[in-house]
């Protein structure tokens, strides 16, 4: 029988990781409901139910990761099922009758009411895109489908495939939905002013400059540009842009994900299946890291320490409201993870762990290296086996679980400049050999795509499986292994 990864496994010496409320289980049977609801969705429509299967042999992914939410007819008897499976009542704008669960990771659930007396309520399925124009270009939707919502508003939806009526059974109806920093189902229509500026804030991310003189002065300006794009747009919406441009960077270095997205893009999906952005950080700017997420929406939540042989722990993060998740990695000791580790600045060291000589190698995550890596949800074989056949070798699994599996693409090889490896000889983080290694090797792993299947709803992760893969990046590690 698999064992869960719980907190409640860890020795005393490095409990407490996180508040009870971040015990996060898997939700069996609210996944039943959610899997009822799909698959009478796709019975009622075969254009549906065959776009599905064009996901899981082109791109590798789920039809259900990508879902939204569902929109079903108003009913007592299944309110209360959903009611008793752990979803509860979360109105929002559009949808007054909204269910959501808290622990777990299921789309969103809407009971709609009759449009008119005799008229039953149509099923309505919506998949996340992250552009609906791309989309609709991508799948050649009829003309008499429009898209519904002005660019560059908050929301977008289009219509895709619909099955007429039958008798009192409503209408099955997929849409595609974008989302920008908001969740309710109102329409909004910017005014001209307002989509000027946002696309201004989009381009000013996308080509920030992340290389200073030093790395104060780098998060000196990337707080500016944050706090310009917070007052002139509001938290959500900023963060939705900033990180848009935190894919694109990383994926401009990573051929995995290079791969990956002009596949999903074959289908007008783009990258809406994310699942978390994983950030290296040295110990001296970590708490700069952490300020800057939190001006962006950011709530810490569960805490991860892999022990005393890793030396390394992390700070999990979620924006609510976005549904972007980071996961933020430093070179800490077992006593840092007792404190507040993520707002009391950490002493600096003279020696360098695997994620701090990662950042002294290729810079701060946030700045000149971007993310470690992307991790998407997939179905975990298929991804696998895809890539493959486009020459992309995938890590062993450091999850295994039925409800969670995790692995790395192999890694992205960058070259390392040369006044940083003088650098680290002469402050001693570094030996003579280990850098000429690097030399002649051209360079060091900088990042991955991450494989990832999710499965009941469960929403954290292993820290056993997480702690060893971390181990095996280690950029000396990987010298080793790959030196003369």
């Amino acid at each position: 029988m698999t064992q869960m990864p719980t907190h409640s496994t860890r020795s005393p010496a490095d409990a407490p990781l996180a508040p009870a409320s971040f015990d996060w289980r898997p939700h069996p049977k609210a996944q039943a409901l959610v899997n009822e609801l799909l698959a009478a969705f796709m019975a009622r429509c075969p254009e549906a139910a065959a776009f599905a299967d064009r996901m899981k042999h082109d791109t590798g992914t789920r039809f259900g990761d990508w879902v939204d939410s569902i929109h079903v007819p108003e009913s007592d008897v299944l309110a209360q099922r959903l009611l008793g499976v752990g979803f509860s009542r979360h109105p929002q704008p559009g949808a007054a009758n909204c269910f959501r669960h808290d622990g777990a990771m299921f789309p969103t659930i809407v009971l709609e009411a009759r449009p008119r007396r005799n008229e039953p309520a149509a099923t309505r399925v919506m998949i996340k895109a992250e552009s609906v124009a791309d989309f609709v270009a991508a799948n050649r939707t009829p003309d008499d489908f429009p898209i519904e919502g002005s660019p560059m508003s908050r929301l977008r939806r289009a219509l895709a495939f619909r099955t007429p009526r039958e008798g009192e059974v409503g209408a099955a109806e997929l849409w595609a939905v974008e989302r920008h920093g908001y969740q309710g189902f109102e329409l909004e229509k910017p005014t001209g002013e307002q989509a000027i500026q946002r696309m201004q804030h989009v381009e000013t991310f996308r080509r920030r400059a992340r290389d200073f003189h030093d790395d104060g002065a780098g998060f000196d300006h990337l707080n500016q540009l944050v706090d310009r794009a917070t007052e002139d747009l509001g938290v959500d919406l900023a963060c939705d842009y900033f990180f848009f441009a935190e894919r694109e960077f990383w994926q401009r270095r990573n051929r995995a994900g290079q791969v990956q997205k002009a596949r999903q893009d074959r289908l007008g999906l783009g990258w809406a299946n994310h699942d978390h952005h994983t950030y290296r950080s040295s110990r001296e700017y970590f708490t700069n890291l952490i300020a800057l997420l939190e001006k962006l929406g950011f709530h810490a939540r569960e805490r991860f320490y892999a022990g005393a042989e890793a030396g390394w722990g992390a700070q999990v993060l979620e924006q609510p409201i976005t549904a972007i998740t980071i996961f933020a990695d430093v070179d800490m000791s077992p006593e840092e993870l007792r404190g507040d580790f993520a707002h009391q600045p950490l002493p600096a060291r003279d020696k360098l762990g695997t994620v701090g000589l990662w950042c002294a190698l290729h810079g701060e995550a946030i700045l000149q290296a971007g993310m470690h890596h992307l991790e998407c949800q997939f179905d975990h074989d298929a991804l696998r086996d895809q890539l493959r056949s486009a020459h992309i070798n995938t890590m062993a699994p450091f999850t295994n679980f039925a409800f969670l599996r995790q692995a790395f693409t192999e890694g992205e090889r960058w070259p390392i400049s040369e006044s940083r490896l003088v650098r680290l000889v002469q402050t001693g983080r570094l030996t003579a050999q280990e850098a000429h290694r690097f030399r002649m090797e051209g360079g060091a792993l900088g990042s991955h795509l991450e494989n990832l299947e999710r499965n009941d709803g469960y929403k954290g992760f292993n820290q056993q499986g997480v702690s060893a893969i971390i181990a095996k990046t280690d950029p000396r590690k990987q010298v080793a292994l790959t030196g003369a």
